[in-house]
């Protein structure tokens, strides 16, 4: 795989990651030299020092419009993992005539007026209010341990954990505005099998629906973090995404 285009890559984590996530990725799309970008959400990653009880979801949508603004990127293939879903899909009503292709992979897609609690279903919401009612002092959702994603690995495990960081949970309560931009434009559905998380279900089938109207429908042979688990494979899907128009 040879870069022959001007296209470059911004990669938008998931709930309680970072841009380190993306590290792995990144540097194999840097190598077949394609500029990359891996914004991390404030009060997440090394931003953990801003957390608290006023980020929102529209927070993290700044986030990312000033990414493409203050770096003035344009031809961009945008890429959400999971959470990253949400931020990416309110910027796309911003920045979508920067945007060349969108790739979701295990990634919610929200329509309007859509939260993340309304997506993962009521039993996973109130299982993650518990949580920050219990060790979260009510606004932010604490950490899982990096198996619950699908890892097995003991080392990447142990790696991911001492990286993951808490949540507002005012994040996954914000109901999104607009998203139009984000379902008319030309995209990517990336499935992870199996991914075992059922609260992504809803997204799966979004995603298999509108494949043949509106996304190119792909899967990968991985748990919900393929980025760390196979970054061979999805490079070569976030490359290939470049002219799924």
């Amino acid at each position: 795989m040879v870069s022959k285009q001007k296209s470059c890559f911004v990669l938008v984590h998931g709930g309680r990651h970072g841009g380190w996530a993306w590290r792995e990725v990144a540097s194999r799309l840097s190598a077949l030299g394609y500029s990359t970008y891996t914004p991390t959400l404030t009060g997440l990653g090394e931003r953990a020092h801003l957390l608290c009880a006023d980020i929102g979801l529209e927070t993290h949508i700044n986030d990312l419009v000033g990414v493409f603004e203050y770096e003035d990127l344009s031809d961009v293939v945008l890429v959400a993992h999971s959470y990253g879903g949400m931020p990416v899909a309110g910027a796309m009503q911003h920045v979508f005539d920067r945007v060349r292709s969108v790739v979701w992979v295990d990634a919610h897609l929200p329509q309007e007026g859509e939260s993340i609690f309304d997506l993962i279903g009521d039993e996973r919401a109130a299982e993650m209010m518990r949580m920050a009612d219990r060790d979260g002092e009510g606004w932010f959702v604490p950490t899982s341990d990096a198996s619950w994603w699908g890892l097995t690995d003991v080392e990447q495990v142990a790696w991911v954990n001492s990286k993951t960081t808490a949540q507002p949970i005012k994040t996954y309560r914000d109901k999104i505005g607009p998203t139009d931009r984000a379902w008319s434009h030309p995209g990517t559905m990336i499935e992870c099998n199996p991914s075992r998380l059922p609260a992504l279900e809803g997204a799966r089938q979004r995603a298999r629906a509108e494949s043949d109207l509106r996304f190119h429908h792909r899967t990968i042979d991985a748990c919900h973090e393929p980025m760390l688990t196979h970054p061979d494979e999805l490079t070569k899907l976030l490359v290939e995404a470049i002219d799924n128009l």
